[in-house]
């Protein structure tokens, strides 16, 4: 039995690269949770909040009920359910699942298996990350289900995914099209002749069929690249800076980091290059960016940057 073909094969529905992590989020935290406890069991009503607050900050913007991927979970052979009645699931009814006493854990066999082979717990987890979420979150996402992967389950290392390969002249290209600035703030640092803090973002995320072409990237300084793919900022019709409703900060540097960047063009590309595609800005816009978008926050007179229509 491959175990790390079966999280790959999980079964969601899916349809023009509409977002739907639940089962590898909730995967993601039973093998965190194994990690820390082979032996022990999760109880629906501790996984419901842990679960609901993963969806609410990795899931796409619409809302999902916990109760969805612990039921559903059990049909990809990688996770059990028990209640006060045995073995078996009642369902995807969040009062049954309470009610019964549900608890939830890995597979027999998949717990046997990672206790033979402690390395295929790590190969598992970056095998869902590859294939579910961008670079950029998956230390955070490790960080928040308690998983510490080994060096050899680094980025690359999924054999599942090897069939695709990430083009290594994309992050050049990127930096190269928007002259080495971020396309949000200008910033465009260097140590010596070499730039630091700067990044090649994916609109539409790599693990979603997103091409490593420059008119799906955006060259993005680390702070804005991670709000990027955590769906605090986007890009407006128009190539301008969306700002999450649901954004808050209150002190300064927030505000002019973040808030203040409402409404604003793009920085780049420069002449001659792709913008970024209306295709990849609407995946990113429905899949990823969360709410409603604030109203500009600069004058047009004041703005930088060059507008690419």
């Amino acid at each position: 039995m491959d175990w790390l073909e079966r999280a790959a094969r999980l079964r969601q529905w899916s349809r023009d690269g509409v977002r739907a992590p639940h089962k590898p989020l909730l995967l993601l935290y039973a093998l965190g949770r194994f990690q820390a406890d082979a032996a022990g069991e999760l109880p629906y009503t501790s996984v419901e909040a842990d679960l609901k607050q993963l969806l609410l900050e990795y899931g796409p913007p619409r809302a999902t009920s916990p109760a969805y991927p612990f039921h559903h979970l059990v049909s990809d052979g990688v996770w059990e359910v028990r209640t006060d009645r045995g073995i078996g699931s009642p369902g995807t009814g969040v009062r049954e699942l309470r009610a019964g006493g549900a608890t939830g854990r890995l597979a027999p066999d998949l717990r046997a298996a990672l206790r033979r082979d402690p390395s295929l717990l790590g190969r598992m987890a970056r095998v869902l990350l590859d294939l579910h979420f961008p670079a950029s979150l998956h230390q955070d996402l490790c960080d928040a289900v308690g998983l510490e992967l080994e060096p050899d389950s680094a980025p690359g290392a999924s054999p599942v995914v090897a069939g695709r390969r990430r083009d290594p002249r994309m992050r050049e290209m990127v930096l190269t099209a928007y002259e080495y600035q971020c396309a949000f703030c200008g910033y465009d640092g260097m140590i010596g002749t070499v730039s630091v803090g700067l990044e090649a973002a994916h609109v539409r995320w790599w693990a979603f069929d997103g091409p490593d072409r420059v008119d799906n990237g955006l060259c993005l300084c680390s702070l804005h690249h991670k709000l990027f793919d955590r769906g605090v900022l986007g890009i407006a019709d128009g190539h301008r800076v969306m700002v999450s409703q649901r954004f808050v900060g209150r002190g300064r540097a927030a505000q002019e980091q973040v808030t203040a960047l409402a409404g604003r063009p793009l920085i780049g590309p420069q002449p001659g290059t792709p913008p970024v595609a209306t295709a990849h800005r609407s995946w990113h816009t429905s899949q990823v960016f969360h709410g409603g978008s604030r109203p500009a926050a600069v004058a047009s007179g004041e703005e930088t940057g060059r507008l690419e229509g």
